[in-house]
């Protein structure tokens, strides 16, 4: 079973190391005490568990007392509060995205940072962030949000490469989830919750069991039940407007809504088992089902301008509207479909009728001779006769996460690794997001959406399967040094796949329509046809060796060196050194320098995928392709490689009596990171070359497509502070705790697809400085806290509008902002406890988008969708929580 230390020493030690703020009802309890004095650290080390003071490496550990004292009810904005070079941000309309959110540490992409559960990979998400807000755009990383912090002992943070020790994508980091393993006693708690502006209202029902399995073992049970309505922070789109001012009575207000998904039916089920098998054996399982649902909005499509479904550009026409002899591509007119297949011709009107320059030429187009004329005819047909208001598609995806690990480990008796000890395990991991949209069209079905029930499409399913067995071994070696020499050795073979399932044919069919300028699939997020559908594998396998000791009584030193060969691009070698020297009692200094990569995901690399995207203020389709597709090769795609890193840190490590910090400044190079390109043009020049190669290509003429591509180099340079001080006033405990980062990325080679704006948003988007101040105070019944977060500098943009767009409101540099959370709780009793608390207290406002430029119209939105924290403003909650 797990070793437990019970000295006051170690406890206090690890209570300044960890800057958390524990419950004080648990300290007055001496048995609630111990419980939480668990071996530190798992990550870091393959030695043993070490304290944050002792380890070669920085570790924040954030205890789960520290995390239920946050407003919100997600796992990452729990951990934004708690650890400052940690970001993450809520995104609208942002597809799957939205759903599951990106994250980031030290400014790295969230596929960057390697996810583990008790100290096992973590399957990733089958959501890639296609609109992932500049650094995390293609990302593909695990969905932390599923785990809820009430099956949660501790999360450890390793904010160092580690890549030699645990494999790709440890490039930034690694974060430890651990799980509570109580053989008795539990929680359960409700909380509820709201945004300041009233809307947002979320219900949170958990709660946590340890029992027994038979007298040597014990099953730790968890679950989460989570609902969130959606939040708006709309304003109307002044272009929905003027059609209400010209009598367009099918206009809803707002016609989009900018703001956080609704959350329907989010439960989790978490469980941790272990076993004592008796001679130092231990068996160990845990696992968890999740499964929620949640529902967001898209762009509003203009009846009368929204190009592929309601108008067509001029030049594709060769139509010149005003005499001059000359074809503006900047002009629009309105589209009808011949449905009856005599021409376009034969239909009661021509392309005259609406010449759409800035908006259009006609006030309400439904009042119009010529609109009467095509609504009478059953051989033409306007998406105004089915949709006379225009519409604003509906997202809907539901996301189920399953995992199961099992193992064995304990310690070998007799032989030549007597003494030994090993760890052998299994582990299978699935994530299947499921995509529906509502209110939409698939345009080149024309009439034909009619039978399509509540104009909604079932669009298809990403599933993401990952299986892995580890086999570890960790011997010490008498070498007449200080200590014995640890030496840990490992085998791991893993496989990822990644699964399209297609979609109804009405999301993906070209319809009658589809040869007459209206666009192909299911408008928003088109379907995955039966050509996309498909599974991509990959297998891996990789042996590792790791040796740490102390040479002399001060001084620490480590080595380990991994070797991974993949089926897909070849091997990898990578080694990382690290050392800790203490000077005396009070200080000392620690260093490390690692070599490290992250595989392409297989999602990335086989990926298809077609989307609604806003360039130059205008929505226009855009399609994703694998990178080695025709489609991508046409325009520079190539076989994905890994990107590549090179770390090097330093730091010092201070404690004086109640006094404790660190101070570590850290180098990441970072080459061939893996992006989504820029949206890339078809021309008819592509089209020709792709003649024979690809079915219809000429569909793809006037739109966008992207893939994936080794694109572009980064360093990434940083210093943390973290620092702790408890003393007693006020009649009570108090603790203060200051975490400051700062962290600044320069894109050393663009590459050939990434453009300057991105440049920025790559160099900019996340503030380079990030700081929080904790104050903890208690008394015997009353505990309470106040936390200040500083976000530094940062520029803000909206969707993928490019730099020059500035000027017209799209994007700008913000200065830096601060905001306040508080909480208090009172103990009524050694088993109930009644909290509230606020989440930006004061309602700090973020980034509004500037009233006169055009994204104000375009998005329909108050706020950037950009920005270090939530846009929604002040949340607050009331919790009530029973422990047994």
């Amino acid at each position: 079973m797990s070793t437990k230390f019970r000295t006051g020493t170690l406890a206090l030690a690890v209570g300044l190391a960890l800057g958390t703020a524990p419950s004080f009802a648990a300290e007055t309890d001496p048995a609630a005490k111990n419980k939480n004095i668990e071996r530190i650290a798992v990550v870091g080390s393959r030695s043993a568990p070490r304290s944050v003071a002792d380890s070669p490496v920085p570790v924040d550990i954030v205890g789960s007392d520290e995390l239920d004292k946050n407003a919100s009810s997600d796992m990452l904005d729990m951990l934004q509060a708690a650890v400052p070079s940690f970001n993450v941000r809520q995104q609208p309309i942002s597809d799957a995205a939205s759903f599951i959110r990106p994250v980031n540490l030290r400014g790295l992409s969230s596929d960057s940072t390697l996810i583990l559960l008790n100290g096992k990979r973590r399957h990733r998400a089958s959501v890639i962030a296609f609109q992932g807000g500049g650094v995390n755009d293609g990302a593909q990383g695990p969905d932390i949000s599923v785990i809820p912090s009430i099956a949660l002992k501790q999360v450890e943070v390793l904010r160092d490469g580690a890549a030699a020790q645990y494999g790709s994508d440890a490039i930034a980091g690694v974060m430890n989830f651990v799980l509570k393993d109580d053989a008795d006693g539990g929680s359960i708690s409700v909380k509820k919750g709201a945004y300041y502006e009233g809307d947002g209202d979320s219900t949170i029902v958990d709660g946590n069991i340890g029992l027994p399995f038979t007298k040597d073992g014990f099953v730790n049970l968890s679950f989460q039940y989570k609902t969130a309505d959606a939040t708006s922070r709309s304003v109307q789109r002044p272009d929905a407007q003027a059609l209400i001012d010209a009598g367009n009575t099918s206009v809803e207000t707002p016609a989009m809504t900018w703001g956080n998904p609704e959350i329907e039916d989010d439960i989790t089920l978490f469980a941790n088992v272990g076993l004592d098998l008796g001679n130092d054996k231990e068996f160990y399982m845990f696992g968890n089902y999740s499964d929620r649902t949640a529902s967001g909005g898209y762009y509003y499509r203009n009846p009368q301008n929204r190009g592929g479904v309601f108008s067509k550009d001029v030049f594709d026409y060769d139509i010149d509207l005003d005499g001059d002899g000359e074809f503006d591509p900047t002009r629009k007119v309105w589209l009808v479909g011949d449905m009856d297949g005599e021409g376009v011709n034969g239909c009661p009107t021509d392309f005259t009728l609406v010449d759409n320059v800035a908006g259009t030429s006609v006030g309400n187009i439904l009042d119009t001779p010529e609109y009467a004329a095509v609504a009478a005819s059953a051989g033409c047909f306007a998406f105004n006769e089915l949709l006379p208001g225009g519409y604003t598609p509906q997202f809907t995806g539901n996301i189920n996460d399953t995992a199961l690990t099992m193992g064995t480990r304990g310690e070998i008796k007799g032989g030549f690794l007597d003494e030994a000890s090993y760890d052998i395990s299994a582990s299978v991991g699935r994530n299947k997001s499921t995509y529906t949209l509502v209110n939409t069209v698939n345009p080149s079905m024309g009439a034909l959406n009619a039978d399509q029930a509540g104009l909604s499409f079932e669009v298809g399913s990403y599933i993401q399967l990952e299986k892995a067995v580890n086999a570890d071994l960790v011997q010490s070696f008498d070498m007449g040094l200080e200590d014995p020499v640890n030496v840990a050795t490992g085998l791991e073979w893993r496989q990822e796949s990644f699964e399209i399932v297609s979609g109804e044919q009405a999301s993906w069919q070209q319809g009658p329509l589809a040869t007459q300028g209206f666009s192909v699939g299911s408008h928003g997020f088109a379907g995955f046809s039966p050509e996309a559908q498909g599974i991509n594998k990959r297998q891996s396998v990789a042996a590792y060796v790791d040796v740490e000791a102390y040479v002399t009584e001060d001084f620490l030193l480590g080595a380990a060196l991994r070797y991974e060969d993949f089926s897909s691009f070849g091997n990898t070698t990578n080694y990382k050194l690290t050392a800790q020297y203490r000077v005396n009692d009070e200080l000392s200094f620690r260093a490390s320098h690692s070599t490290g990569f992250r595989a392409p995901t297989v999602g990335q690399a086989s990926v298809v995928n077609t989307q609604t995207s806003l360039v130059n203020g205008e929505l226009v389709q855009s399609a994703t392709f694998p990178p080695t597709h025709p489609v991508s090769a046409q325009k520079g795609g190539v076989e994905l490689q890994p990107e590549e890193s090179v770390s090097y840190a330093i730091g010092l490590v201070y404690q004086s009596g109640d006094f404790f910090m660190t101070v570590d400044a850290y180098n990441i190079e970072v080459t061939d990171r893996v992006a989504q390109t820029d949206k890339l043009d078809i021309t008819q020049e592509d089209v020709d070359d792709l003649a024979g190669l690809y079915p219809s290509p000429e569909l793809l003429l006037g739109g966008k497509i992207t893939f994936f591509a080794n694109d572009f180099d980064t360093t990434t340079q940083g210093v943390d502070i973290v620092a702790n001080y408890g003393m007693e006033l006020m009649g009570g405990d108090t603790k203060f705790s200051l975490a400051y980062n700062y962290n600044s990325t320069e894109v050393d080679d663009p590459g050939s697809f990434t453009t300057g704006y991105k440049v920025r948003r790559l160099e900019e988007g996340i503030p380079e400085h990030r700081a929080t101040f904790t104050l903890a105070q208690s008394w015997e019944n009353v505990s309470m806290l106040v936390r200040a977060n500083y976000f530094g500098e940062w520029f803000a943009t909206h969707a993928d509008e490019p730099d020059e767009f500035s000027s017209y409101g799209w994007s700008e540099t913000v200065g830096s902002s601060y905001t306040v959370d508080a909480s208090v709780s009172y103990f009524l009793n050694d088993n109930w406890t009644l909290s509230a608390g606020a989440n930006n207290i004061f309602d700090t406002e973020a980034q509004k988008l500037q009233k006169d430029g055009g994204a104000y119209g375009v998005v329909s939105g108050v706020y950037y969708e950009s920005g270090p924290f939530d846009y929604n403003g002040g949340y607050y909650y009331v919790k009530a929580a029973y422990k047994f």
